[in-house]
């Protein structure tokens, strides 16, 4: 490893490309494991936990590590593509070992450990060698003072925190896409995933949910108190929500409901009464819709919301009023490619496709995969029987659907086989 540096702090390397000699990407780092005996012996790293193709959770040796350099992590490419399980003894420096509150040895101060150095020994070992603690914020102050010490002079790490918080792991998550976020989350151990459900904010843990299995969804949702789980409900996509709810008991989802703010609730209900996997269950209520005399400038600054996915921004649907759902007469779609070669000053009926097929509320997934199929679409408008836009059918609300049932579980496990023994 000539091309690593002598030290390596393991809160960058999450989210960094593992390569093999080729130079082909084969996954990304996620967490390292490491085996704490006690405080009196440094604790040896055993390897990394790194999400190849498919989201799978893999275990990497160190051995199989060659080096760690420009934000790259190198490997000899023989790699075992089992699913990792976390073993009886091991820790998982990113997922249990930050925010554990530690004291410095001889000293009065405490804190929270918010990163954690490696360092090769003499029989090329790796083993934790530093740990990064900040203090508590006091008085005016918002962080607190921070201090990198060897690992022998900190007490707590060896024992389990049952209070962990988890601030410096909220934050790694925060840094990641909502998918690779709910991947890590789906790896933690029970009381972890609980203590950062706990923490996160409404509406990342909205969107983090949404990249969960459903049981997961569930699960999570049930950590929550009433009043908390049907705020997050409504930073949800009203079809993520309406999905949610509908694997919930009665009692619940009325709950939920009733809690919700009505315009969010009204939503989530209208697509409840849609047969399952048919357009109108599947659509988004909320595409961009705007009215005829809008401008091509009125109509980018719209689809340049980050929060819409790429398929929701590539159509503006144009409608009379009202603009909500369900709208006005439908006059058609304008396409971002045209709105993108038109003077920012016209008027969006200057662009308008007034060709378009629609889809019925009622259509089938079939038919929904043959529209999109046939005409190349990543959305499409969903009209009721009086001409009123109802919502847009978007290419990844019907993959989400047409997928087999527990695509997330098995694109995280890959495979059940038992993984095979670690040095």
């Amino acid at each position: 490893m000539s091309n690593t540096p002598a030290r390596v702090y393991i809160a960058r390397l999450v989210g960094l490309p593992m390569f093999d000699p080729p130079g082909d990407q084969v996954g990304k780092v996620r967490d390292l494991v490491v085996a704490v005996r006690s405080e009196a012996h440094q604790p040896r790293v055993l390897g990394m936990v790194a999400e190849v193709f498919g989201r799978r959770r893999i275990f990497v040796p160190m051995t199989r590590v060659t080096s760690i350099d420009s934000g790259q992590v190198h490997t000899t490419g023989l790699l075992n593509m089992r699913r990792f399980e976390q073993r009886p003894g091991e820790t998982l420096v990113i997922g249990q070992m930050l925010d554990r509150e530690v004291r410095i040895s001889g000293t009065e101060i405490t804190g929270t450990v918010y990163d954690v150095a490696m360092e090769q020994a003499r029989n090329r070992d790796w083993v934790i060698s530093r740990i990064a603690i900040q203090e508590p914020g006091r008085g005016l102050r918002r962080r607190g003072q921070t201090h990198v010490v060897e690992w022998r002079d900190v007490e707590g790490l060896s024992r389990r925190d049952e209070a962990q918080g988890a601030t410096h792991l909220i934050a790694a998550l925060n840094e990641m896409r909502p998918a690779d976020a709910a991947n890590m989350l789906h790896g933690l151990p029970p009381e972890r995933r609980s203590a950062v459900v706990a923490a996160l904010h409404d509406e990342r843990l909205a969107d983090v949910l949404e990249e969960l299995p459903d049981e997961d969804q569930v699960e999570i949702l049930e950590l929550l108190d009433t009043k908390r789980a049907a705020d997050v409900l409504e930073e949800m996509s009203p079809d993520d929500a309406a999905d949610l709810i509908a694997d919930l008991s009665p009692e619940t989802a009325a709950t939920l409901l009733s809690l919700m703010k009505p315009e969010e609730a009204d939503d989530v209900r209208r697509l409840m009464s849609y047969v399952e996997n048919t357009a109108g269950a599947m659509m988004t209520p909320e595409p961009v819709i705007l009215g005829p005399d809008a401008t091509i400038a009125d109509a980018l600054a719209h689809i340049r919301n980050p929060e819409l996915t790429p398929s929701l921004a590539a159509l503006v649907y144009v409608t009379r009023q009202p603009l909500e759902t369900p709208t006005g007469r439908f006059l058609g779609v304008a396409h971002i490619q045209r709105l993108l070669r038109e003077p920012p000053s016209t008027l969006v009926a200057g662009a308008l496709d007034d060709t378009m097929e629609t889809l019925r509320p009622d259509a089938t997934i079939d038919e929904v995969a043959a529209h999109l199929a046939t005409y190349n679409l990543v959305a499409a408008p969903v009209v009721d029987e009086n001409g009123h836009l109802v919502g847009a059918v978007t290419v990844d609300d019907l993959l989400d659907h047409m997928l087999p049932e527990g695509w997330r579980d098995r694109a995280r496990s890959g495979t059940d086989q038992p993984q095979e023994a670690r040095r």
